[in-house]
């Protein structure tokens, strides 16, 4: 199985990076660009969730840090591109440290409702604050080159799902991160040490969503805290991971695909119904939890292992 995912993702990437030479219309490669980011927001939250087992309701805070320290070292301190990017995602990385640390060492809801509680709070400072723009929010310099930004956000998301699908399905790392999610009192019982790994997976999860917000907030140019701070980003994200399956770097990146594809159908199409969007959104979640427990991917793993024939084994208990 994870040959034959290895051989689709590398047609996928060379697809989908041929399409600035073959679509030239700026609507279209807008569209693509976010419906990649979508996915680079949905498998990282997948990290902390879908194999520690660690609800994150703060994942947009990563990306709203990202965002605002790209822009901030860009505008303020006339830092280039590059390395603002790479200090955003640090920034995330090291919040995601400091706010794991101490909260990390707790079971349950403590832990979901801390993460809700940054998002909140970084959301009302970066509103009082100078530098932040405050609730004008900021604006970068505009670089009006769609495919720039394409290839940039590609190439965090693909760096991104290449480096956790081999930590996290071929590394030990993912086993003992699978292990604190079905058993932590058991896997701290064979010498692993929870609170360290999950640290580790937080930071996993936070530090590309930082620079996945630091591409974001160049290539829109504009950005005020409830664009970058706001529910929106982490209740997708939970959303298209839920759907297309918990625990897997495909579901969640099938999930934010399909659920994109619907959403920006209908808001060119249907915009006058939006409240008809979100009933339509909340019942199709519903009965995904409630008939897919496991998502899209999941369910289709589960068929596929129940349809494969059980190997036939001799009297000497060998396999033939």
């Amino acid at each position: 199985m994870h040959r034959k995912i290895l051989i689709f993702g590398v047609i996928f990437v060379i697809a989908l990076a041929t399409i600035p030479l073959l679509v030239h219309d700026t609507f279209y490669l807008r569209v693509i660009t976010e419906a990649i980011m979508w996915i680079g927001l949905a498998i990282t939250w997948d990290v902390i969730a879908g194999y520690t087992g660690y609800l994150n309701f703060g994942h947009g805070a990563f990306f709203g840090i990202g965002a605002y320290t790209t822009a901030i070292l860009m505008m303020r301190a006339h830092w280039p591109f590059g390395l603002a990017l790479i200090a955003g995602g640090l920034a995330s990385g090291l919040t995601a440290a400091f706010i794991g640390a101490p909260t990390l060492r707790l079971r349950g809801a403590y832990f979901a409702i801390a993460t809700w509680a940054l998002a909140r709070a970084l959301q009302q400072l970066a509103l009082v604050l100078n530098f932040t723009g405050g609730p004008d929010g900021m604006r970068l310099p505009p670089f009006l080159n769609p495919e720039f930004f394409f290839y940039a956000m590609l190439t965090v998301v693909v760096i991104t799902f290449a480096g956790l699908w081999i930590l996290l399905e071929f590394a030990p790392f993912g086993l003992k991160l699978k292990a604190i999610r079905e058993d932590e009192a058991g896997a701290m019982a064979l010498g692993l040490n929870p609170t360290s790994l999950k640290i580790q997976s937080f930071v996993l999860s936070a530090l590309p969503t930082g620079i996945i917000g630091g591409v974001y907030a160049y290539w829109i140019t504009y950005i005020d805290p409830a664009s970058v701070l706001g529910d929106l980003v982490t209740d997708q994200a939970v959303v298209m991971a839920v759907f297309g399956g918990l625990g897997t770097l495909v579901g969640p990146a099938i999930g934010a695909v399909l659920l994109f594809a619907f959403k920006t159908y209908f808001w060119a199409y249907l915009s006058d119904y939006q409240v008809l969007y979100l009933i339509i959104l909340g019942a199709v979640i519903a009965l995904s939890v409630v008939f897919l427990p496991d998502g899209l991917w999941g369910t289709i793993l589960k068929y596929k292992s129940s349809k494969s024939p059980m190997p036939l084994r001799n009297d000497t208990g060998e396999t033939k």
